[in-house]
């Protein structure tokens, strides 16, 4: 064999092993992917979202709602509240201990899936711990209109 030809078998081979590298480093990817939407967003996709995704607003005022269930014979604090970007609002729930940080008026963002009633079952909850947080998609609206 010519050396230019090694040389060509060689840099083939490297870059099918490099494209077969990037193909399966990008298939394990997506199934870590968790996509980012407004309530907005989500009531106009809604029928098309059946992964893990992240819910983000501001927590409507006077929605926020507690009470403790008994599951397997534990009792778990179940929490329901609405979501707001002050177009829409998504109603939320979530099983377990809220953040500290977590009350009505501030940001939030609720990682989870939707459930067949239209709801958002959260199975995270993160909250920002500067009062004055606002989500990057909510910070051009009018704040007059609240989370009221």
């Amino acid at each position: 064999m010519k050396a230019k030809t090694k040389r060509l078998l060689s840099l083939t081979s490297l870059m099918v092993i490099f494209a077969a590298g990037c193909a399966v480093i990008f298939y394990n990817l997506r199934g870590n992917l968790v996509f980012f939407y407004s309530p907005t967003e989500l009531i106009e996709k809604e029928n098309s979202i059946s992964q893990k995704i992240r819910l983000g607003g501001m927590v409507k005022k006077n929605s926020v709602e507690k009470k403790m269930i008994t599951e397997n014979d534990i009792k778990i604090q179940k929490v329901t509240f609405k979501i707001t970007d002050f177009k829409n609002e998504v109603i939320v729930s979530y099983k377990g201990i809220l953040p500290d940080l977590f009350k009505e008026g501030q940001g939030v963002v609720v990682e989870g899936k939707l459930n067949d009633q239209k709801g958002f079952v959260a199975l995270n909850v993160l909250a920002k711990h500067d009062e004055n947080y606002m989500p990057p998609e909510l910070k051009g609206l009018d704040l007059e209109n609240g989370a009221n």
